[in-house]
């Protein structure tokens, strides 16, 4: 509304007309009239009956009169100004009529034949405009001048001409769409901002309001994003106490795996040569779960502070030979290999130990489900672009692959694919997402899918 009024405000302003001026008629009227009227009263009254009429026409007419003698003395008795007193001298010298425009204002001037002999020049100021409606001004006191506004600039838009017209359209087309952009962007605004925090939430951010952002609003929208607001408070509060039960969980469970390892200790002392095979089945159980449970507080403590990271500069190159010398260090006791096929010179800003941790957990996992006799293979290529870059580790290995509909999901905590890859290999479900969420931190990303031909592959990049 606010701005509709200033806009309509600024268009009667810009377009007001010009004021129509006083006709030629009325001036010479009023020339006559007054100045035949002047000279008699001077005559045969006298100065003051002079001054008595010149006021009543100024007060009646907004006309300020003077009457001057041959010499140029002001014969009423009145202030005249340079102007006045300058168009007077000339009227008397040539004698003919003389005018002058003076701020809006029109001095007209002319000569009246004396009673005696000689002449008077009467001059007369008035406004250009029409004339004031009666009654303006206090009563009983001269009026005084009117001024008026000069024509606005666009004033020609009121014209009747084709171009007068063309203007107005284009006028009110430009109008129209200045104010609709004005309010579409009013209206579109708390979206924009809305969208903006709901990036950051979907990211993981699940600190971000959009409340500051909207001001004073009090309308629908702001109403929706302060329900936003709410719901990702909530949301919040829920992963923060489930990461929080988690990490308590785990940390309890520790203590019962400590001492279930010392009380094995005991029995493989005190038990004989038939329960062996047992007691290493327990052994086997015992660290896989002590295991699970260090990856659990790993993704809990990196999902809820981001691992405290530490930014350093990190070779790819030597990480990606280091994780692979381990892995085939463990990979030879099922007679299988760990190969590095490409390893491109390259380096990255990142925490070390989380990247190792991500390209560790997928090494891994290729030997655990790749065949006897096979070998996985990694490569590490690197990709410059002027200043930017990223660099791809890609995994390989033989195994029968997951199912196309499983492939989003095994990077989800505790999901497993029901087909060869049971817990019957071992493992809980955890390192594939632990890669996912430290690839994440670092700006990067990971993929999987299945070789055509047989095998499979996870692709890391930063």
């Amino acid at each position: 509304m606010v701005l509709v009024i200033g806009a309509l405000a600024v268009t009667s302003y810009l377009t007001r007309p010009e004021l129509a001026p006083r006709p030629p008629q009325f001036i010479e009227g009023i020339m006559t009239a007054y100045s035949l009227n002047a000279v008699e009263t001077y005559e045969r009254e006298g100065s003051a009956a002079l001054d008595s009429f010149l006021q009543h026409v100024e007060r009646e007419a907004h006309v300020r009169a003077h009457l001057f003698d041959a010499d140029g003395k002001e014969l009423a008795g009145r202030e005249a100004t340079p102007e006045e007193k300058e168009l007077a001298a000339r009227v008397s010298k040539t004698g003919s009529p003389a005018s002058r425009m003076l701020g809006g204002m029109a001095i007209e001037a002319r000569t009246e034949p004396a009673r005696g002999g000689g002449s008077y020049a009467f001059v007369a100021t008035l406004p250009t405009g029409p004339p004031m409606p009666p009654g303006h001004g206090p009563p009983g006191q001269p009026r005084p001048f009117q001024r008026f506004l000069p024509p606005g600039p666009f004033n020609f838009l009121l014209g009747d001409t084709p171009a007068a017209f063309v203007a107005r359209l284009a006028a009110v087309i430009l109008t129209a769409g200045l104010l609709c952009y004005m309010l579409a962007r009013y209206i579109v605004s708390p979206v924009v901002k809305l969208r903006e925090v709901t990036r950051q939430v979907a990211r993981g951010d699940l600190s971000a309001r959009v409340g500051p952002a909207l001001g004073r609003r009090r309308d629908e929208l702001a109403a929706m994003g302060h329900d936003f607001d709410a719901m990702a408070a909530r949301v919040e509060t829920l992963v923060s106490a489930q990461a929080r039960l988690l990490r308590d969980i785990s940390h309890e469970l520790r203590s019962p795996l400590a001492r279930l390892s010392v009380a094995l200790d005991l029995a493989r002392k005190r038990a004989g040569a038939g329960a062996a095979a047992h007691l290493d089945r327990i052994e086997r159980e015992a660290k896989r779960l002590n295991e699970m449970i260090g990856q659990l507080l790993t993704l809990s403590r990196w999902e809820s502070n981001g691992g405290g990271m530490r930014l350093e500069t990190v070779s790819l190159s030597a990480l990606v030979r280091e994780v692979a010398a381990d892995a085939d260090f463990e990979a030879q006791g099922k007679n299988c290999s760990v190969v590095v096929s490409e390893c491109d010179e390259c380096e990255t800003k990142g925490t070390p130990a989380l990247l190792r941790s991500a390209v560790e957990n997928v090494v891994r996992n290729a030997v655990r489900y790749t065949p006897e006799g096979s070998a996985v293979k990694i490569s590490l290529r690197c990709r410059r672009e002027g200043d930017d870059g990223h660099a791809l580790i890609a995994v390989r290995d033989e195994g029968a692959g997951v199912p196309e509909e499983s492939l989003r999901d095994i990077f989800r905590p505790f999901y497993r694919v029901d087909d060869s890859r049971t817990r019957e290999t071992g493992g809980a479900g955890l390192g594939l997402s632990i890669t996912e969420r430290a690839l994440r931190l670092h700006g990067g990303s990971v993929a999987a899918a299945n070789v055509s031909g047989g095998g499979f592959v996870v692709e890391l990049r930063l």
